[in-house]
Protein backbone atom coordinates (compact mmCIF):
# COMPACT_ATOMS: atom_id res chain seq x y z
CA UNK A 1 0.00 0.00 0.00
CA UNK A 2 1.54 3.38 -1.06
CA UNK A 3 0.36 5.47 1.76
CA UNK A 4 1.07 5.73 5.85
CA UNK A 5 -1.77 7.17 8.06
CA UNK A 6 -0.33 9.19 10.89
CA UNK A 7 -1.77 7.42 14.08
CA UNK A 8 -3.00 10.51 15.45
CA UNK A 9 -5.29 11.43 12.70
CA UNK A 10 -6.72 8.33 12.09
CA UNK A 11 -7.98 8.33 15.94
CA UNK A 12 -9.19 11.92 16.04
CA UNK A 13 -11.40 10.95 12.58
CA UNK A 14 -12.73 7.67 14.16
CA UNK A 15 -13.21 8.78 17.11
CA UNK A 16 -15.38 11.80 16.05
CA UNK A 17 -17.17 9.36 14.08
CA UNK A 18 -17.73 6.75 17.28
CA UNK A 19 -19.35 9.13 19.72
CA UNK A 20 -21.77 10.40 16.95
CA UNK A 21 -22.58 7.03 16.40
CA UNK A 22 -22.84 6.02 19.99
CA UNK A 23 -24.46 8.63 21.14
CA UNK A 24 -27.01 8.55 18.51
CA UNK A 25 -28.14 5.03 19.40
CA UNK A 26 -30.65 6.96 22.01
CA UNK A 27 -33.13 6.65 19.10
CA UNK A 28 -36.64 6.12 19.68
CA UNK A 29 -39.85 6.47 17.99
CA UNK A 30 -41.53 9.20 16.25
CA UNK A 31 -45.22 9.57 15.18
CA UNK A 32 -47.79 12.36 14.65
CA UNK A 33 -50.56 13.03 16.88
CA UNK A 34 -52.06 15.76 18.98
CA UNK A 35 -50.82 16.66 22.14
CA UNK A 36 -49.30 13.56 24.02
CA UNK A 37 -50.64 12.72 27.55
CA UNK A 38 -53.74 11.16 29.05
CA UNK A 39 -55.49 13.26 32.20
CA UNK A 40 -55.48 9.62 33.81
CA UNK A 41 -52.06 9.24 33.44
CA UNK A 42 -49.12 10.27 35.77
CA UNK A 43 -45.50 11.31 34.57
CA UNK A 44 -44.13 7.83 34.98
CA UNK A 45 -46.78 5.92 33.69
CA UNK A 46 -46.73 8.25 30.57
CA UNK A 47 -43.11 7.97 30.12
CA UNK A 48 -42.90 4.06 30.90
CA UNK A 49 -45.41 3.78 27.89
CA UNK A 50 -43.76 5.36 25.31
CA UNK A 51 -40.91 3.28 26.03
CA UNK A 52 -43.03 0.50 25.54
CA UNK A 53 -43.86 1.56 22.68
CA UNK A 54 -40.53 1.38 21.43
CA UNK A 55 -40.25 -2.22 20.91
CA UNK A 56 -42.17 -1.79 17.70
CA UNK A 57 -40.22 -0.16 15.69
CA UNK A 58 -37.98 -1.43 12.68
CA UNK A 59 -36.43 1.82 11.24
CA UNK A 60 -36.36 5.41 11.73
CA UNK A 61 -34.98 8.62 10.73
CA UNK A 62 -33.67 11.61 13.25
CA UNK A 63 -31.95 14.50 13.64
CA UNK A 64 -29.61 14.83 15.93
CA UNK A 65 -28.01 17.96 17.60
CA UNK A 66 -25.30 19.15 20.70
CA UNK A 67 -22.07 18.70 22.60
CA UNK A 68 -19.79 15.44 22.89
CA UNK A 69 -17.15 15.03 25.22
CA UNK A 70 -13.87 16.29 23.84
CA UNK A 71 -15.52 16.86 20.18
CA UNK A 72 -16.99 19.80 20.88
CA UNK A 73 -20.57 21.10 18.99
CA UNK A 74 -22.13 18.29 16.74
CA UNK A 75 -24.74 18.12 14.15
CA UNK A 76 -26.44 15.35 12.24
CA UNK A 77 -29.17 13.33 10.48
CA UNK A 78 -29.42 9.91 9.95
CA UNK A 79 -31.44 7.02 8.59
CA UNK A 80 -31.38 3.50 10.75
CA UNK A 81 -32.96 0.12 9.98
CA UNK A 82 -33.04 -1.69 13.08
CA UNK A 83 -34.55 -5.05 11.60
CA UNK A 84 -34.07 -7.90 10.26
CA UNK A 85 -30.48 -6.80 10.41
CA UNK A 86 -28.45 -3.25 12.32
CA UNK A 87 -27.70 -0.53 9.40
CA UNK A 88 -27.32 3.05 9.29
CA UNK A 89 -26.50 6.11 7.12
CA UNK A 90 -25.41 9.68 8.74
CA UNK A 91 -24.35 12.79 7.42
CA UNK A 92 -22.68 14.68 10.35
CA UNK A 93 -20.80 17.88 11.19
CA UNK A 94 -18.63 18.87 14.01
CA UNK A 95 -18.24 22.92 13.55
CA UNK A 96 -15.87 23.16 16.42
CA UNK A 97 -12.74 20.91 14.33
CA UNK A 98 -11.19 21.76 11.29
CA UNK A 99 -12.11 18.58 9.83
CA UNK A 100 -15.67 18.45 11.36
CA UNK A 101 -17.77 16.98 8.05
CA UNK A 102 -18.28 13.41 8.18
CA UNK A 103 -20.64 10.84 6.73
CA UNK A 104 -20.92 7.45 8.42
CA UNK A 105 -22.33 4.33 7.18
CA UNK A 106 -22.54 1.28 8.94
CA UNK A 107 -23.64 -2.40 7.25
CA UNK A 108 -22.52 -5.93 7.26
CA UNK A 109 -21.16 -5.00 10.18
CA UNK A 110 -18.43 -2.94 9.24
CA UNK A 111 -18.33 0.69 9.94
CA UNK A 112 -17.10 3.37 6.53
CA UNK A 113 -16.04 6.71 8.08
CA UNK A 114 -15.91 9.15 5.06
CA UNK A 115 -16.93 12.68 3.25
CA UNK A 116 -13.68 14.35 5.15
CA UNK A 117 -11.59 16.02 2.97
CA UNK A 118 -8.39 15.98 5.24
CA UNK A 119 -9.06 12.25 5.69
CA UNK A 120 -8.82 11.74 1.77
CA UNK A 121 -5.49 13.83 1.88
CA UNK A 122 -4.11 11.06 4.42
CA UNK A 123 -5.19 8.62 2.28
CA UNK A 124 -3.94 9.52 -1.49
CA UNK A 125 -7.31 10.39 -2.06
CA UNK A 126 -9.26 7.54 -1.18
CA UNK A 127 -12.39 8.55 0.34
CA UNK A 128 -13.48 6.26 2.60
CA UNK A 129 -11.81 4.41 5.66
CA UNK A 130 -13.81 1.08 6.52
CA UNK A 131 -12.99 -1.29 10.17
CA UNK A 132 -14.44 -4.39 10.87
CA UNK A 133 -16.37 -4.16 14.47
CA UNK A 134 -16.21 -8.06 14.71
CA UNK A 135 -12.41 -7.59 14.72
CA UNK A 136 -11.20 -4.49 15.76
CA UNK A 137 -11.92 -3.66 19.28
CA UNK A 138 -11.70 -0.55 21.16
CA UNK A 139 -7.61 -0.69 21.81
CA UNK A 140 -7.15 -0.75 18.01
CA UNK A 141 -9.72 1.64 17.35
CA UNK A 142 -7.37 4.65 19.69
CA UNK A 143 -9.70 3.83 22.57
CA UNK A 144 -12.91 5.07 21.50
CA UNK A 145 -15.29 4.39 23.96
CA UNK A 146 -18.26 2.45 22.56
CA UNK A 147 -17.01 0.91 19.26
CA UNK A 148 -19.24 -1.79 19.10
CA UNK A 149 -22.15 0.44 19.86
CA UNK A 150 -23.09 0.85 16.38
CA UNK A 151 -24.98 -2.62 16.58
CA UNK A 152 -26.93 -1.67 19.70
CA UNK A 153 -30.82 -1.15 18.98
CA UNK A 154 -31.12 2.68 19.70
CA UNK A 155 -34.18 1.91 21.32
CA UNK A 156 -32.92 0.79 23.75
CA UNK A 157 -31.86 4.26 25.68
CA UNK A 158 -35.46 5.12 25.43
CA UNK A 159 -36.31 2.89 28.45
CA UNK A 160 -33.50 5.10 30.79
CA UNK A 161 -35.78 8.23 31.90
CA UNK A 162 -38.04 5.20 33.39
CA UNK A 163 -35.63 4.07 35.94
CA UNK A 164 -35.80 7.75 37.68
CA UNK A 165 -37.94 8.39 40.44
CA UNK A 166 -38.52 11.97 40.29
CA UNK A 167 -40.39 12.39 36.84
CA UNK A 168 -42.51 15.37 36.35
CA UNK A 169 -44.37 17.19 33.63
CA UNK A 170 -42.83 20.58 32.46
CA UNK A 171 -45.25 21.22 30.39
CA UNK A 172 -47.16 21.35 26.57
CA UNK A 173 -44.99 22.08 23.34
CA UNK A 174 -44.39 22.09 20.19
CA UNK A 175 -42.06 20.15 18.19
CA UNK A 176 -41.40 19.66 14.47
CA UNK A 177 -45.09 20.82 14.26
CA UNK A 178 -46.23 17.98 16.63
CA UNK A 179 -47.65 19.12 19.76
CA UNK A 180 -46.18 16.97 22.95
CA UNK A 181 -45.84 16.90 26.57
CA UNK A 182 -42.15 17.49 27.82
CA UNK A 183 -41.42 15.23 31.05
CA UNK A 184 -37.69 15.17 32.98
CA UNK A 185 -35.97 13.14 35.35
CA UNK A 186 -32.60 12.56 36.96
CA UNK A 187 -31.06 9.10 37.47
CA UNK A 188 -27.58 8.16 38.50
CA UNK A 189 -26.46 4.87 36.71
CA UNK A 190 -26.50 2.64 39.58
CA UNK A 191 -30.23 3.48 39.74
CA UNK A 192 -30.37 2.71 35.88
CA UNK A 193 -28.73 -0.31 36.23
CA UNK A 194 -31.33 -1.32 39.00
CA UNK A 195 -34.44 -0.14 36.60
CA UNK A 196 -33.79 -3.27 34.50
CA UNK A 197 -32.31 -5.82 36.69
CA UNK A 198 -35.60 -7.85 36.60
CA UNK A 199 -35.98 -7.77 32.54
CA UNK A 200 -35.15 -10.67 30.35
CA UNK A 201 -31.56 -11.43 29.31
CA UNK A 202 -31.07 -9.94 25.90
CA UNK A 203 -32.62 -6.72 27.27
CA UNK A 204 -30.48 -6.53 30.07
CA UNK A 205 -27.66 -6.98 27.55
CA UNK A 206 -28.34 -4.63 25.46
CA UNK A 207 -29.39 -1.77 28.51
CA UNK A 208 -25.82 -2.82 29.71
CA UNK A 209 -23.99 -2.12 27.06
CA UNK A 210 -25.89 1.32 26.83
CA UNK A 211 -24.56 2.04 30.86
CA UNK A 212 -20.95 0.58 30.25
CA UNK A 213 -21.10 3.86 27.22
CA UNK A 214 -21.82 6.19 29.90
CA UNK A 215 -19.39 4.87 32.72
CA UNK A 216 -16.61 5.48 30.02
CA UNK A 217 -17.47 8.85 29.47
CA UNK A 218 -17.00 9.58 33.34
CA UNK A 219 -20.66 10.15 33.59
CA UNK A 220 -22.70 8.76 36.62
CA UNK A 221 -25.89 10.85 36.27
CA UNK A 222 -28.07 12.27 33.59
CA UNK A 223 -30.60 14.54 33.32
CA UNK A 224 -33.27 13.19 30.71
CA UNK A 225 -35.97 14.82 28.98
CA UNK A 226 -38.64 13.24 26.87
CA UNK A 227 -41.14 15.09 24.54
CA UNK A 228 -44.37 12.48 23.99
CA UNK A 229 -46.69 12.87 21.26
CA UNK A 230 -50.54 11.96 21.31
CA UNK A 231 -49.57 8.19 20.00
CA UNK A 232 -47.99 7.61 22.96
CA UNK A 233 -44.49 8.35 21.04
CA UNK A 234 -41.61 9.32 21.86
CA UNK A 235 -41.35 12.67 19.19
CA UNK A 236 -37.82 14.07 20.81
CA UNK A 237 -35.66 12.99 23.61
CA UNK A 238 -32.80 14.79 25.02
CA UNK A 239 -29.58 13.52 27.46
CA UNK A 240 -27.35 15.61 29.65
CA UNK A 241 -24.43 14.69 31.91
CA UNK A 242 -20.97 15.98 33.36
CA UNK A 243 -18.53 13.66 31.77
CA UNK A 244 -14.38 13.57 32.55
CA UNK A 245 -13.45 15.04 29.63
CA UNK A 246 -16.47 17.80 29.42
CA UNK A 247 -20.10 17.64 29.15
CA UNK A 248 -22.44 15.72 27.26
CA UNK A 249 -26.13 17.59 25.73
CA UNK A 250 -27.43 15.65 22.81
CA UNK A 251 -31.06 15.99 21.61
CA UNK A 252 -32.63 13.79 19.02
CA UNK A 253 -35.90 14.37 17.37
CA UNK A 254 -37.27 11.67 15.12
CA UNK A 255 -39.04 12.30 11.87
CA UNK A 256 -40.19 9.27 11.20
CA UNK A 257 -40.52 5.41 11.66
CA UNK A 258 -40.72 2.45 10.07
CA UNK A 259 -40.25 3.51 6.72
CA UNK A 260 -37.71 1.27 3.80
CA UNK A 261 -34.07 2.39 5.10
CA UNK A 262 -31.34 1.13 2.76
CA UNK A 263 -27.53 1.27 3.12
CA UNK A 264 -24.73 0.95 0.87
CA UNK A 265 -21.40 -0.18 1.62
CA UNK A 266 -19.18 2.46 -0.14
CA UNK A 267 -17.20 1.55 -3.75
CA UNK A 268 -14.07 -1.22 -2.38
CA UNK A 269 -11.80 1.28 -5.00
CA UNK A 270 -12.31 4.22 -2.67
CA UNK A 271 -12.60 2.72 0.31
CA UNK A 272 -8.92 1.96 2.75
CA UNK A 273 -9.47 -0.97 5.02
CA UNK A 274 -8.34 0.21 8.66
CA UNK A 275 -7.17 -3.81 9.45
CA UNK A 276 -5.07 -3.59 6.56
CA UNK A 277 -3.80 -0.21 7.05
CA UNK A 278 -2.55 -1.17 10.88
CA UNK A 279 -0.24 -3.52 9.83
CA UNK A 280 1.31 -1.12 7.29
CA UNK A 281 4.90 -0.70 7.90
CA UNK A 282 6.31 2.70 9.08
CA UNK A 283 3.03 3.60 11.06
CA UNK A 284 4.09 5.52 14.19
Amino acid sequence: MGFVVRRSTRRRTIGAGLAAVALAAGAVSCSKGESGESPKMTPAAAVAKAAKNSDDITSLRYRMTGEIPEQGRIKGEAAMRLKPEVAMSMKMTAPDRADGSMEIRFVDKAMYLGGNAEMAKEMDGKSWMKFDLSVLGDEALGGSPGAGQAEQNPAAESTFLTGADDVKKVGTEEVDGVETTHYRGTLTLDALRDSFKDEDKATREKREKSVERYEAMGIDKLTMDMWIDGDDHTKQFRMKGDADKGPLDMTITFLDLNQPVTVEAPPAKDTVDLAEMMQEPGES
